[in-house]
């Protein structure tokens, strides 16, 4: 059997296909090869017919990958909306974004299972958890629709975390970390064999770093997005027979920080502010460095808490049959307070706390709070002849709100002593001053039969074809009260839904009974997807594959707001063709390209709704939606969803992988992208009772966000000829590009109180560059000790991340980290 490259020396840039040759270690007899799960099995990442992206966990170390944000910085059509901070990021993939309360586009798993729902008062949850990136075997990001061998539906791609299993040595490492914004890490692991039938491992995962924004204002916390988390890990491989193995991790991770904050940027918008007593220019006057913010919420934080337990029985019943149970149960939970449009304004030069819009949980409550329980079971087999393999498999997800109600306050263009005790004045007037406290509960039930195979008609010609049948219910209760203050702490509490829509009654009998304001929706959807594909190796080294399947994304309802809460699924036609190779002749390397079009139908986009309460009472007459309707009975605006788009995604991604000679390698990758929104139909949407007008929160004709045009990334790593004597050194560096793009799409109708009509404006990502430099010297001394020095955006680049909305008269931007650097010492121990 040929040797082939070992996972370690291999690229972070996206590894799509890529094939293996020969390596040092392989001249000393060492087979190794690159071993992915992306089809639910173990197989060589060159047999893979799928566009792939593949990190191991020193690739994650050498470019200080802490989060999901993190690793979206080196991976082709990868971005991460960070909205609510990075610990509660989602991922888009190639333009399939998660919008506002709507399922996830690209799925995540840890150790097969899919991360748990949540759905509440802010975004979070859905994602990778707290602390989940250390003592990790590899991360895999799967490209395309994933459905017909993977337990949840979605409509953009996977991305899975793999972690280090037990093994029957006695083996283990400390690793300490120190770094500039007294960062402090500590990471500790240790593997045992209990006995020749039992292997147990143990991680604890515990960092800290100050924030890198500086809070001005003096209201609440000095910095903000800063990193407190503790993560444990324990993981079991019990061999109950010679043929039948149970895996269990159990995993908890807590994180405490005082949250993110966006900074205003765009005073272009300043004509168009709605609050007269809020100027923009007195805060530009005290925000004088970059990362200097200023926050008007005393109570700014984030907490989150995770845990979850994983059981993978597997009983390999012959040599050709295999029968996988996979079982978990996850509880999250996130209590968020913050201002999400970052304004905090002056009046005579004194800083007012709680204005534009914030977000606050309620005491002893969570903005999110959710089970989450899945069961899935796998038949997989090939015949004897390995002409036929398949596998074969259902899925059950039932997700429950855990006790009580999750409870956010939102505060909007409020002055507040103290939100909770209602002691907020209007500093607009007339009641367009409020406070909205959303209580709502979530249950979802998935449930999916799937079946994949693939025959070999030669052994180089495959044809590969999926099914799989979803039908997903996803149901809401929620009591949505509206605080106004016609006086100075003097409140009128009425239900924010218009009263026919619920039981309603008086501000005296809302507060003694919140379910007089109950309201409840539910979506059901179903749905077959499938896959086909044919792939072609007409030399050893090459792979050729084409590929369609279709896509689908469930349905989904809020019922934290009223007007457009409910919407169903999405769907997306994708076509793929691709080239693997590599080649051993003057140079080694290797060279993979994928080419793929998306038809995206149904899609889920944010619609914001105008109320009536909005429109001056002389222009009412023009909004047939609002005649007859009496102003106490006006709802809140708000954002929802409707299945108005259709897109269509177009792009290349190439990876390429060259060792001119030895002790260099050099890797890069490369992603096109071009996307265009085509539609965004509201004509067939209804207006709701007591709205104005319906606005797309999309460009028509425009890219989709998160889809810059160009996007590469290239690594260099010199290894310097030392004897063993001394250890390894090798010398790295990562440069990432990515054009500007589309952050947070608006086609708004903006307030006619205000702007005298329409306004069309988009918020637009700049341009980002990025250097990472790693140095490394392993077996230092020929020790079980390694020393690492590292940097990551050397060059101070600045730029945005993710811009907020302009509903208040100008943008928020989410900023990128600064310069950060550090040392690292590890110690390695075991036989």
């Amino acid at each position: 059997m040929p040797k082939y490259y070992p996972y370690s020396i291999l690229s972070g840039a996206s590894l799509a296909a890529l094939a293996m040759v020969a390596t040092p270690a392989a001249a000393q007899g060492v087979d190794e090869t690159i071993v992915v799960t992306a089809r639910r099995v173990e197989e060589r990442l060159q047999d893979v017919p799928i566009s792939i992206t593949v990190f191991n966990q020193q690739q994650l170390t050498n470019r200080n990958v802490l989060s999901a944000v993190d690793m979206s910085t080196y991976t082709p059509s990868l971005a991460a909306n960070t909205r609510f901070g990075q610990e509660s990021a989602s991922f888009s993939l190639r333009g399939f974004t998660q919008e506002g309360q709507t399922s996830p586009s690209v799925a995540v798993y840890f150790a097969d299972v899919t991360a748990p729902r949540a759905q509440g008062g802010t975004s979070g949850g859905n994602g990778s958890g707290v602390g989940s990136f250390f003592d990790l075997s590899n991360v895999q990001v799967l490209k395309g629709p994933q459905g017909t061998l993977f337990g949840r539906n979605t409509t953009g791609g996977a991305v899975l975390l793999v972690p280090q299993k037990p093994t029957g040595r006695f083996e283990g490492f400390v690793e300490g970390t120190y770094g500039n914004y007294d960062q402090k890490r500590i990471q500790a692991v240790v593997n045992v064999p209990v006995m020749e039938s039992l292997r147990i491992r143990v991680g604890i995962d515990r960092n800290t770093r100050d924030g890198y924004l500086n809070n001005v204002s003096g209201i609440g916390p000095r910095d903000f997005n800063d990193v407190d988390y503790t993560a444990v890990r324990f993981s079991a491989v019990a061999d109950l027979a010679p043929n039948l193995e149970n895996y269990t991790i159990v995993s908890y991770g807590i994180s405490s920080t005082n949250g993110s904050y966006p900074k205003i940027f765009n005073r272009d918008n300043r004509a168009r502010d709605p609050f007269p007593a809020l100027r923009i220019a007195q805060i530009e006057a005290t925000s004088g460095d970059y990362y200097d913010v200023s926050n008007g919420n005393p109570f700014a934080h984030q907490r989150i808490k995770q845990w979850s337990i994983i059981n993978t029985t597997t009983w390999q019943a012959s040599d050709t049959l295999t029968l996988k149970n996979i079982a978990s149960y996850a509880e999250f939970r996130q209590a968020q307070t913050g201002q999400i449009y970052g304004e905090n304004g002056y009046q005579n030069g004194t800083a007012l706390p709680y204005n534009a819009v914030n977000v606050n949980v309620a005491p002893g409550s969570n903005n999110i709070q959710q089970s989450t329980f899945t069961e899935e079971v796998q038949l997989q087999g090939r015949t004897p002849n390995d002409r036929l393999s398949y596998q074969f498999g259902a899925y059950l997800e039932l997700s429950e709100p855990l006790s009580g109600f999750q409870d956010t306050y939102s505060a909007n263009s409020l002055a507040c002593t103290n939100i909770y005790a209602f002691q907020c004045t209007d500093i607009l007037g007339g009641g367009r001053g409020f406070i909205q406290e959303s209580r709502s509960k979530y249950r979802f039930r998935n449930l999916g039969v799937y079946g994949q195979a693939t025959f070999k008609f030669t052994d180089t010609l495959s044809l590969t074809g999926g099914i799989r049948y979803t039908s997903d219910i996803v149901s809401g209760l929620g009591q949505v009260l509206k605080i106004t203050f016609p006086t100075p702490n003097n409140p009128s509490i009425n239900c924010s839904q218009p009263i026919p829509t619920v039981q309603g009654g008086t501000s005296a009998q809302v507060t003694a009974d919140n379910s007089r304001c109950d309201f409840r929706r539910r979506v059901a959807s179903a749905k077959p997807t499938w896959l086909v594909g044919l792939d072609w190796k007409p030399v050893e080294d090459v792979l050729l594959y084409g590929k369609y399947s279709r896509g689908y994304r469930q349905g989904g309802v809020n019922v934290s707001s009223f007007g457009l809460e409910t919407w169903g699924p999405e769907k997306v036609d994708v076509y793929e063709v691709g080239l693997k190779a590599s080649f051993d002749s003057f140079v080694r390397g290797t060279f993979n390209i994928a080419g793929f079009y998306n038809d995206f139908s149904n899609q889920q986009i944010a619609i914001n709704t105008v109320s009536c309460g909005n429109i001056p009472p002389a222009a009412l007459p023009a909004f047939p939606a609002c005649n007859g309707i009496p102003a106490t009975e006006y709802p809140s605006p708000a954002q929802g969803i409707g299945n108005a788009g259709s897109s269509t995604i177009k792009g290349v991604e190439v990876d390429a992988s060259i060792t001119p000679f030895t002790g260099l390698r050099i890797d890069g990758s490369y992603a096109y992208l071009d996307t265009k929104l085509k539609t965004a139909d509201i004509a067939n949407i209804p207006i709701p009772r007591g709205f104005a007008q319906l606005a797309p929160n999309a460009i028509v004709n425009g890219p989709l966000s998160f889809t810059p045009k160009n996007k590469f990334s290239i690594t260099g790593t010199y290894t310097l000829p030392l004897p063993e004597t001394v250890g390894s050194v090798s010398v790295s560096g990562t440069f990432t590009h990515q054009d500007s793009s589309i952050g947070n799409a608006s086609s708004l109708l903006a307030q006619p109180a205000f702007t005298g009509g329409p306004l069309s404006y988009a918020r637009v990502l700049p341009s980002q560059d990025n250097l990472n430099v790693n140095l490394n010297w392993n077996n230092v001394a020929g020790g079980p000790i390694d020393l690492a020095l590292f940097g990551t955006n050397i060059m101070k680049e600045k730029f945005i991340t993710y811009t907020t909305g302009a509903s208040f008269g100008w943008d928020a931007a989410v900023l990128n980290q600064p310069r950060m650097y550090g040392v690292r010492l590890k110690y390695r121990f075991g036989t």
